[in-house]
């Protein structure tokens, strides 16, 4: 009889890592998520593939279609997600000079996300979770306009919102293209745009 004692093959091998064990799935559709928006912040939409995702993930080429079907469900769910931060970011503004300070540092502070959530052609334009959050965003920002006084925005409210995000977008947009890097320079980008909305808007805190 041998004394040599056999491997227990049933406990995993802490040398040899374990490809079968299963991606747990909140952390694999957050994984997929972060290797977009990476993909996405260096090289924009178009080098998005949902085959090299799962190859940064460490998962099967099929894996990410568990979560998102296609490459325009996984821009969709990035555009919903953006949404839902601009409104989370609204709705703490303290008036609409401030709202607008808070749009720009989110274009700021999620590249990807803001250059997915406006290109209509690439999202699918029906998915509930996005139109809900887009029209939270659309609710916060026409919550800060209408604070602000007829005197101080014109008597139309609807036209005087669209100012408002034209400003906001189209200073966030020509900031991320680098197309202000002369105009602004070493300025507090936030800064600037606050002087901006002096010349069209007054705020309540003024």
């Amino acid at each position: 009889m041998s004394d040599t004692t056999e491997p227990d093959r049933t406990k995993p091998d802490p040398a040899k890592p374990d490809r079968r064990r299963p991606y747990h799935h909140g952390d694999l559709r957050r994984a997929i998520l972060a290797a977009a928006l990476d993909v996405i912040s260096a090289e924009g939409p178009s080098a998005l593939s949902l085959r090299d995702l799962a190859r940064r993930a460490g998962v099967s080429h099929a894996a990410p279609a568990h979560h998102f079907k296609d490459r325009t469900g996984l821009l969709t769910a990035i555009a919903a997600e953006g949404y839902g931060l601009l409104a989370a970011t609204l709705a703490e503004a303290e008036d609409l000079r401030d709202a607008g300070v808070r749009y720009v540092r989110f274009a700021r502070e999620h590249p990807a996300h803001f250059q997915v959530m406006f290109a209509p052609e690439l999202l699918r334009e029906n998915d509930l979770e996005l139109t809900t959050a887009r029209a939270l965003a659309g609710e916060r920002l026409r919550e800060a306009v209408a604070a602000v006084p007829p005197s101080g925005r014109g008597p139309d409210p609807r036209l005087a919102g669209v100012a408002a995000w034209s400003l906001a977008h189209g200073f966030a947009t020509l900031l991320l293209s680098h197309n202000l890097d002369g105009p602004v320079g070493d300025q507090d980008p936030e800064d600037v745009f606050r002087l901006l909305t002096g010349m069209l808007f007054q705020s309540r805190s003024g």
